[in-house]
């Protein structure tokens, strides 16, 4: 990926590395939720929960809609192409990797066959 600061990844791994921040996005997954469905659902108290909600949000993991006097919280696509993209470098890296040493294994048994 060009031109991508690599500081936003450490970022969003940081904001998601916390057990009740990971929860919540696997909460939201299913679709959008109120600040007191996640704190209910994830039995903590609704400051607990806007202080996570807060900190998803402003690593542009979330986004917010207000709808009369309740706040509604849903995943923000983008974030995770970001990581599927990260991830993906790896994948390739370690096929060819894989790939690699198959083909050494290969040829270090061809090697002891040969009287």
């Amino acid at each position: 990926m060009s031109g991508h600061n690599p500081g936003m990844d450490m970022a969003l791994l940081g904001a998601l590395a916390e057990p009740n921040r990971m929860h919540i996005v696997e909460l939201l997954r299913d679709g959008p939720l109120t600040v007191g469905e996640i704190a209910e659902r994830l039995e903590l108290r609704q400051p607990q929960a806007s202080k996570h909600l807060k900190v998803l949000s402003e690593n542009g993991i979330l986004e917010v809609k207000a709808e009369a006097n309740r706040r509604i919280y849903k995943l923000r696509p983008e974030p995770f192409r970001t990581l599927d993209e990260w991830l993906q470098s790896f994948q390739s890296v370690m096929e060819d990797r894989f790939d690699n040493l198959d083909q050494y294994l290969r040829e270090l048994q061809s090697k002891k066959d040969k009287p």
